[in-house]
Formats: C-alpha cells, structure tokens, sequence
C-alpha cells in the first residue's frame, strides 16, 4: 500500500508544480463539514493512505505529514508507514500547528494551496492571516483529485425518504416557520443551510449517502418567503417531490447554490463559519453575510417529547440486543474460535432482529486486549484477533432505529484479569458513575462537568486523550453538537431534552484498553430558591460487567447508583426476554456490597 501512497503523492506533487504551489492541505471534510464524509470526498484517505476518520493531510513538494488527536495516533503510525509522511500529534505541547509547521519549512514567497469547497471559511481566513504575516500566500485552488483520482466515486444518487411525525414529532412546515423567526429576530433575510444533518432535520428527511450516517447531500436555502433545496434530482421519488412541493420548498440543482447565492437581492445571509469557503466568498462578493451560529443546531439538540420515546424505545430494543449478545459471547469463547470480526458480525444479527432497525450508528469497535487501546480501532482481516477466556474486550458499537441512534460502550472481562486491570477498570467506572450522578445548575456547560470523569482516575497519575461527551442525534448522526463534555473549554450549555454520552477510559498502549459509555438524556432535578438544576438520566439500558469490580474501591453512594441502574435494566428489559435470556439478566445485573 505504502507503494501506491507514494505515487499518489507524485502525482499531487506535479500538480502542485504546475500550480506554482509549495504545499498543498488536505483535510478530512466535505463541502458540507461533514466527520463522515461519502467516498466522493474521502480524498485524505486516498493520498495519505490513513483511514481515520479526523486528520488532516498536508503535502510538500519534498515531504509533509499528517495530523490527527490521541484517538488515532496508534493507528496513523501504522498506516503512514513507508508513505514518507510524518505524524503530528494534535493537542501535544511539543506538536507545531500546520501553519508554524509550513512556515518553518517554507521560504517567503511560498503559495500554499487548499480546495475552498472543503475548507470552512474560518479555517480559509484563519490561514490567510498567518501566511500574509509570514510572507506567504494561501491559495483556493481547483479540486486536485478531479484530475488525479481516475476512478473516484461519483456522488451518492440514492433516493432519500421521508421521516414521519410519527418519529420526528414536528413538522416540516412547523421548524421551518420556528427557523424564520430566528432570522427575523437576528436581522436577518436568509440562512445557508450546509450541514447535511441540519438539512435532514428540518426537512424530517432521511438519506444514505454517508456510511451508518442516514444523511443525503444537498443544501438548504430558506429566506422569509422561500425555501430551496440544492440537491441531485435523481435522489427525488415522485413521493418526496410530492411531499416537497406540498411543504413549498423548491428543488434547485446540486451544483446551482454558488451560483444562487452570488446572486441573491435580500439584505443579507445568515452564515455559520463553519460554512464552506466557496459559498462563503459566493455570499461575501455580494456584499451580504451575517456571520451567526446556525439556529438548527441549537434546535435540533433540544429534543421533543416523541423523539424522547423514540429515545427510550430505541435504547430498550438496544438493551435487548446486548443482553442476547452478551449471553452468548463468554460462551462462544471458551470455543476459541470467535474473533474481533466474527462477534461484530453476531452483535449486528441480534441488532438486525430488532423492529425499526435501520443499520449501525457507526462501526463497531471491538477491540481485544492491546486493540482496545486504540481508541477508534477497527478490526480486518490482517488484525482480526481471535479471542480468549481471559483479558478485557472492549466493545463500542450503536445502531440506527427508525425512532432513534444509540451508542454503547462496555468492557467485558472474558475471564480471568490482571489486579492492574481490574483497578483501572474500577477507576473508569468510578468516574463514570460519578458523572452519571451529577447535579448541576442552569448555565452550566460539558467542560464544567468533566473532572467528575476524570477525578479518580487523576488521583492514580492517568488521563485520556478524547472528550467524555458528546451529543446524539434522533436517528441521525451518532456525533451530534453543540453541546460536549471535554476538558478544553466548549461554551455550550446542557439543557434539558439534550442527549449526551458518558464515557471515561483508560487505555495502555500494547496492553489494554477500557471504556463504559452509556448515552444520557439532560432532565430537570429540581428547583430551589437558587435556580433550576438538572441532572442526567440514563436512557442506555445494559448490565455493566461486575465481575472485574474492586469493590473495595467504590464508596457506598457508588455502589448504590450502580445497583439502582442494574434494578431499572432488569426492570424494563426482562419483559422482552425468554427465560433463559431473563435468567442470565437476573444474574448479570445482581446487587454488589
């Protein structure tokens, strides 16, 4: 592979002569500023050879490297082998930013290249500052691999579908009447719709465009009097153009909205700056931008009463499907015949028996001893490690329900364990159930949140490198914001009717890796003379594997979250099971002392 990687990089390199360019950056996004993006826009993969989902590439005619966060450092060690690019570490002290990297490798004069429809404008703008500060030029270019990549995939035609109210709880018509109100409050004629779950929300469309991510490319335009879908037209059944027309929303070309939005004789356009770089300077060239957080992401995360109990449904099928897998799994090992790929394909069978189920939330991460430490590890045939009855798997896996997304993490201890690994495995449940346990007041933000996660486990010298939290959509994308838990600083408040995840971990790189994630729903607490408090309610319904407990380590309100959780798992899953399986949940969610 490494071999194929190199002459792609040749290839760049010419083009990069031929434009007069020294470098050339490659992120991992889409027009849309997508996390997953469709195969069309997987060009950083392509060039570097990296199949992580965040990272950026950034070539030179004699080198370059890529940079990536802790989740992926392991993983983009291997894969850069032999490509002649170098690993950055994000977030490291001693980790230089792309633009200090260039400027230190670069001569004045230099032209750094960048495609403008998959760099935000923020990041554009950001880098021009630097580069005119240092004397060099940040160019927008046309798209490389539309020269360089021979066979690279056309864009998603897949029709989308319709979501209804059944599910969504709201209408189109209703978000869309709720999202001009917002503009006319903010001054504002129109809003640029980029992002492809926030089109898919307030569209109460679906699509399959993106791998586990039920989201169709398009963008939306809505003003005071319009709305405009830019889409494919081949996507469109005779239903969804029936639906559309009856909602007012006329289709424009995919690749007609620069040219729309260049031309547009309102006022002004509400742009978030996230939006691509292209549609940014489209709309700037007229003289029209508001810059504003877009409104639907705000919207979106405060979720109804019927995605709520979309929510619970969803997470109570979930429950079932992992109980049944769960019962199966220490079983099946003792075989020695089970591997990290086989128990994914078994986890997907019991998932796939469940009604309303539409495919996985994301892939699945099944990680047996030392690939447990990599954070986004994903098993293949040259990895596929057969499993044991002894050590940790760590299991993060999710599904798409009709009703809702669902995201789950456990580790099981397969049979016996070390004494170091059943205290760090006690050190990440500590932090888990005290986050799980916490109570806070309105104004509170993710970040003010995250030592509770972290605490124990600072007290023994350990950290992790990722976010402890982050939001999920209502069967939608399973990374959903604006809210986070996470130690650097993310303003969002958490709110009622807002999902998000709990997940701590501790991982040793050629060892082990351990992480318990359940997916949590912000409820109100109480209210008092010193103002409303919420707290978190658990909608992940699991057993959470006691067996490698140091029990001695828990305090006493620890042990009774846990046992109360275990009582509610029992509770409402036992009714969907048979005997044998309500036997074995029985056993599993027993009261620890």
């Amino acid at each position: 592979m490494s071999i194929i990687i190199q002459k792609r990089l040749e290839a760049l390199r010419i083009f990069m002569q031929k434009h007069g360019l020294s470098a050339f950056i490659i992120p991992s996004t889409d027009p849309h500023s997508g996390e997953y993006v469709p195969e069309h826009w997987e060009t950083r993969k392509w060039i570097s050879g990296f199949t992580g989902s965040a990272g950026t590439a950034v070539i030179t005619l004699n080198g370059g490297g890529l940079w990536t966060d802790s989740r992926y450092f392991l993983q983009a060690e291997e894969q850069l082998a032999g490509t002649g690019l170098r690993l950055f570490k994000e977030r490291l002290p001693e980790t230089p930013s792309i633009p200090e990297w260039l400027g230190g490798v670069l001569p004045e004069g230099s032209r750094v290249g960048m495609n403008g429809w998959v760099m935000n404008a923020t990041e554009v703008q950001d880098l021009q500052r630097f580069f005119t500060a240092h004397r060099m030029e940040a160019v927008c270019t046309e798209d490389p691999f539309d020269e360089l990549w021979t066979d690279r995939p056309s864009l998603p035609q897949a029709p989308v579908f319709l979501l209804s109210t059944e599910y969504s709880g709201r209408s189109c018509a209703d978000k869309i009447e709720q999202i001009r109100e917002y503009l006319a409050q903010n001054h504002a004629d129109a809003l640029l719709v980029s992002a492809l779950d926030e089109v898919a929300w307030t569209l109460n469309l679906r699509g399959t465009d993106v791998h586990c991510n039920p989201v169709f490319v398009s963008y939306l335009f809505i003003t005071a009097q319009d709305a405009l879908l830019y889409i494919l037209p081949e996507k469109l059944t005779p239903e969804i153009t029936s639906y559309l027309e009856k909602n007012h929303i006329t289709v424009r070309p995919y690749s007609a909205v620069e040219s729309d939005i260049a031309q547009y004789k309102g006022k002004n356009i509400c742009l978030s700056p996230s939006v691509n770089y292209q549609l940014y300077q489209a709309a700037r060239a007229a003289g029209r931008v508001t810059e504003c957080a877009s409104p639907i992401s705000f919207l979106k995360a405060i979720k109804n009463e019927t995605e709520i109990a979309g929510f619970r449904s969803a997470m109570r099928k979930d429950g079932v499907a992992m109980v049944k897998f769960l019962k199966w799994l220490k079983e099946a090992v003792k075989s020695g015949k089970e591997t990290e790929m086989s128990i994914d394909k078994k986890l997907y069978e019991y998932r796939a028996e469940q009604e309303l189920f539409r495919g996985i939330s994301f892939d699945t991460i099944a990680g047996y001893q030392e690939h447990g430490a990599i954070v986004h590890y994903e098993a293949t045939p040259e990895t596929d490690a057969t499993l044991q009855p002894e050590g940790f798997l760590l299991l993060d896996s999710g599904a798409q329900y009709l009703d809702g997304t669902t995201d789950i993490t456990r580790t099981i201890a397969l049979g016996s364990v070390t004494e170091e690994q059943k205290r760090d495995y006690t050190l990440v449940l500590k932090g888990f159930i005290n986050l799980a346990m916490a109570e806070f007041p309105h104004g509170t933000c993710g970040t003010q949140l995250d030592v509770l996660a972290r605490q124990a486990m600072w007290k023994a010298g350990i950290n992790y490198g990722h976010g402890t939290g982050h939001g999920v959509g209502h069967f939608l994308c399973v990374h959903e914001g604006p809210q986070q838990i996470r130690m650097n600083h993310v303003p969002a408040l958490l709110l009622p009717g807002m999902t998000i995840t709990n997940e701590p971990g501790i991982y040793k790189s050629g060892r082990y890796g351990i992480r318990t994630e359940n997916t949590m729903l912000v409820v109100e607490s109480q209210s008092t003379e010193f103002g409303s408090f919420y707290k978190l309610d658990s909608l992940t319904l699991c057993p959470i594997d006691t067996a490698p407990i140091v029990l001695s380590m828990l305090s006493e309100e620890e042990k009774a979250w846990l046992n109360r959780y275990h009582a509610r798992v029992y509770s409402e899953l036992s009714p969907m099971l048979n005997d044998e399986e309500r036997a074995w949940l029985a056993e599993a969610t027993t009261f620890i002392y």
